[in-house]
């Protein structure tokens, strides 16, 4: 008699959808309730044109994702492609900076959300009572995502849907007042103008490289990842653009606003607009907490699924098939970090570290082209690769010398958790 148990696999729960809804979700943060300020400050009425501009170079690397996604069903991303293009180490290093980007950034965006509702409530943002709030929002957080992929998810597009609103209320209401000579550029830019808001707004658009990694819990990932891939860089793009017509075209003084969508509101809706304005950024700021918590302990899971750390963080829980023990590990690393301050030195490998994913994902297509055509495959030959890979490449030049040196070692911390556990590549 055969005693031994069936093996436990993820529920493939994910439509393409929900896929995309995590993609908005990630990448329209708080960051979109006040970035209409910095980037009219710096490039004046020039600011809603290279929003547009960004998105579209921001397709070309999110093209690169949908190829790649395109190949694979499993669980990882960005970690799963260079590992089939480039062996154990390259992909470790990608896998492993994945992670680190994700506790940093939700570490930082739990004290964001703290910060916002001290606005209404101060005595949340010091001593026990800070404490007991950001330990309640990342436990509901990880007790959510334990139970289940269908219930995170839920919350993931509830609160997608929650943050388009007010966006989506500030663009329709405020586009019949905007001013047409607000929009109208009437100096040209200089290059100082330029590369000191082009990695700013390329990293606004980042956050859509986590839409493959829980693919190994998706129906169709092949189809949705390419699918969600296009569609958030295409919402993305619109709803950052518009927004900022409207706060440009509405609101005088706009650079010098520190809460410029709330303020643009209060002059065409009234004080009920600028309050909407105030809780879309705590729903935003919600919701990044939310998917930062999905895709993280995904990006661990795969990580001991493909045997690079140990078999522990690939546990998955027998009743609500979810990764319960890479879920937990996460969640408590984050609400470490978040608790103790240290996401603030660990936040310049953010940068290094999503250059690293899109232009291992880019360099990726490349080589895999070798084995034949994908089942989604971005037209025109090499050329949208290779110009999606010189952006990755322009970016690195744009970046500071703490934030080379600090991802550079995280790197190195990397290699050696690699080679000590004697692996080879």
């Amino acid at each position: 008699m055969n005693t031994l148990s069936p093996p436990v696999h993820l529920r493939r729960e994910l439509g393409k959808w929900d896929l995309t809804a995590l993609g908005v979700n990630q990448v329209i943060g708080g960051a979109v309730f006040a970035v209409p300020a910095v980037l009219a400050k710096d490039l004046g009425s020039w600011s809603w044109l290279a929003i547009a501009v960004v998105g579209l170079l921001s397709m070309a690397v999110a093209l690169n994702f949908a190829e790649a996604g395109s190949r694979f069903d499993g669980t990882g991303g960005p970690y799963l492609y260079t590992r089939a293009a480039f062996g154990r180490f390259v992909s470790f290093e990608v896998g492993w900076v994945v992670w680190l980007v994700r506790l940093t950034s939700w570490s930082s965006v739990v004290n964001v959300l703290v910060a916002a509702l001290g606005f209404y409530w101060p005595a949340v943002t010091t001593g026990l009572m800070r404490f007991g709030l950001v330990t309640a929002v990342v436990l509901v957080i990880m007790a959510i995502n334990v139970r289940g992929i269908k219930q995170s998810s839920v919350v993931v597009n509830v609160l997608t849907i929650a943050k388009l609103t007010p966006l989506a209320i500030f663009i329709l209401a405020g586009l019949p007042h905007v001013s047409a000579g607000a929009l109208s550029p009437d100096s040209a830019l200089t290059w100082e103008q330029v590369s000191k808001t082009a990695l700013l707004l390329i990293f606004a658009f980042g956050g859509y490289e986590v839409i493959p990694v829980p693919a190994g819990e998706a129906r169709d990932p092949r189809r949705g990842v390419p699918f969600a891939m296009i569609a958030t860089i295409v919402i993305v793009t619109l709803v950052m653009t518009l927004a900022q017509v409207v706060a440009l075209g509405t609101l005088p003084g706009l650079a010098e606003s520190s809460t410029p969508l709330a303020d643009a509101s209060l002059l065409f809706i009234g004080a009920g607009g600028a309050m909407l304005m105030t809780v879309g950024a705590v729903v935003s700021v919600a919701g990044n907490n939310m998917g930062a918590a999905l895709s993280g302990s995904r990006s661990l899971f795969a990580l001991a699924e493909q045997g690079d750390v140990p078999s522990l963080f690939g546990h998955i829980h027998p009743r609500f098939r979810t990764p319960d023990v890479a879920i937990a590990a996460t969640c408590l690393t984050t609400l470490a970090l978040a608790l103790t301050g240290s996401f603030i030195q660990l936040a310049a490998i953010s940068a290094i570290g999503r250059l690293l994913v899109y232009a291992g994902t880019c360099a990726s297509v490349l080589w895999l082209r070798r084995q034949g055509p994908a089942p989604f495959t971005i037209a025109g030959g090499p050329a949208v690769p290779i110009v999606a890979l010189l952006l990755c490449v322009a970016m690195l030049a744009g970046a500071t010398a703490d934030q080379l040196q600090r991802g550079g070692i995280a790197l190195a911390v990397g290699a050696v958790l690699f080679f000590s556990a004697g692996r080879k590549t």
